[in-house]
């Protein structure tokens, strides 16, 4: 499944699934989470499922509520006779978060790691979950509320240190277990300049694709995460010249020296460009 762009719908608003669909988005959460009221979490489950039921082009995955919460079970319980490709799970604490969840369903789940205090310090464990796991994402939103701090982004809109820390463990736990790893969401919308530097150093981190709030913001994550034709070029070359030699260690490719590394980065690139490497 190709996860360069995820965007979000409220699980109460069918009319923004149908549209969706037509974004150009590589997946869609459908969220019973945070978007949707209480008062409506009923509401937005039917129609959750109703829209499950229907065609669609592209993945669908749910976002449901906090295992442990309120809303959870009847999520799950409407879910089983749904369609869904994948789960979401909220406030996930490691591998006993999966694990959990397991035990009511059979699909691939998407954690959202970091937002609780706990949930820190468990996240090399997802490496041993990592068959059940479509990605690895994080959240810069709730961890701030539930540690006491005013704030997750300094003035000039960077990460204050606690938080970019948290980002950066994150993406290390998912390379440590082998699956994607999804940068968070950029809140402002209506910025997709700010929107194409964030994702760009996302995709230079070591992201492999990003969630979306808005339409709007598809394309621009879609091009930010797909390789240019000059490094899909470049990554062939390397990938070929190693073919060829295989029991080389270092090999000179258009004048440059390459060794193991740059054969791995190299496999990702082909890879995130849907080419076999």
């Amino acid at each position: 499944m190709r996860l360069r762009s995820l965007l979000f719908v409220p699980g109460d608003r069918p009319d923004r699934m149908i549209k969706a669909l037509g974004s150009g988005a590589d997946a869609l959460i459908l969220d019973l989470e945070d978007s949707v009221a209480p008062e409506r979490k009923a509401e937005a489950r039917e129609a959750v499922v109703q829209f499950l039921h229907g065609e669609r082009p592209i993945p669908v995955m749910v976002r449901i509520n906090a295992v442990g919460g309120p809303y959870a079970n009847d999520d799950l319980v409407a879910l089983r006779e749904a369609h869904a490709d994948a789960i979401m799970l909220p406030k996930a604490e490691g591998a006993a978060s999966i694990h959990a969840l397991s035990s009511w369903t059979g699909l691939p789940i998407l954690p959202i790691a970091t937002e609780t205090p706990a949930a820190i310090f468990v996240l090399g464990s997802y490496a041993e979950v990592r068959d059940r796991l479509l990605g690895l994402t994080w959240g810069a939103e709730d961890l701030p509320a539930a540690i006491g701090a005013t704030a997750a982004r300094e003035a000039d809109g960077r990460y204050t240190p606690p938080i970019e820390t948290v980002r950066a463990l994150a993406l290390f736990a998912a390379h440590a277990a082998g699956i994607p790893a999804i940068e968070t969401v950029y809140p402002d919308f209506r910025d997709l300049d700010g929107l194409e530097a964030y994702a760009a150093r996302g995709a230079r981190d070591g992201f492999s694709g990003m969630m979306a709030i808005h339409p709007d913001q598809v394309p621009v994550i879609n091009r930010v995460f797909t390789p240019t034709q000059a490094e899909i070029v470049a990554a062939r070359a390397i990938v070929d010249a190693f073919a060829a030699n295989p029991h080389s260690g270092v090999l000179a490719v258009d004048g440059k020296m390459v060794d193991a590394p740059h054969l791995i980065q190299a496999r990702r690139i082909l890879d995130r460009a849907g080419e076999r490497a």
